[in-house]
């Protein structure tokens, strides 16, 4: 069993930043990949970013592609979402969610968290 609280999240004006992170505790944190999700309101929850277990690999959805950035620190077990530039459509509520797979699709993920808010006001 994995336990993963996420916090960060807040109101911000677009083109403003914020931090998202994601703490971990049960299991073995190094030996899971990590993913961010998000959902808005009346909308399916989507893929944001992933990074595999050793931090070496990401990948990011294209709506994010060079102003999002995860990373993580194992000897934390946390995992961080850096949010730059941000736009009223990245409002949603954020996840983070853990995997033994290299994967994107939200169905492949086992544990997660219980989300923290983001709002981008224009």
């Amino acid at each position: 069993q994995v336990q993963l609280v996420e916090s960060g999240g807040g109101l911000v004006q677009a083109g403003g930043s914020l931090r998202l992170s994601c703490a971990a505790s049960g299991r073995t944190f190094s030996g899971y990949a990590m993913g961010w999700f998000r959902q808005a309101p009346g909308k399916e929850r989507e893929f944001v970013a992933r990074i595999s277990w050793s931090g070496g690999s990401t990948n990011y959805a294209d709506s994010v592609k060079g102003r999002f950035t995860i990373s993580r620190d194992n000897a934390k077990s946390t995992v961080y979402l850096q949010m730059n530039s941000l736009k009223p459509e990245d409002t949603a509520v954020y996840y983070c969610a853990a995997t033994l797979k290299v994967t994107m699709n939200a169905h492949e993920y086992r544990y997660w968290g219980q989300g923290t808010q983001v709002t981008v006001s224009s």
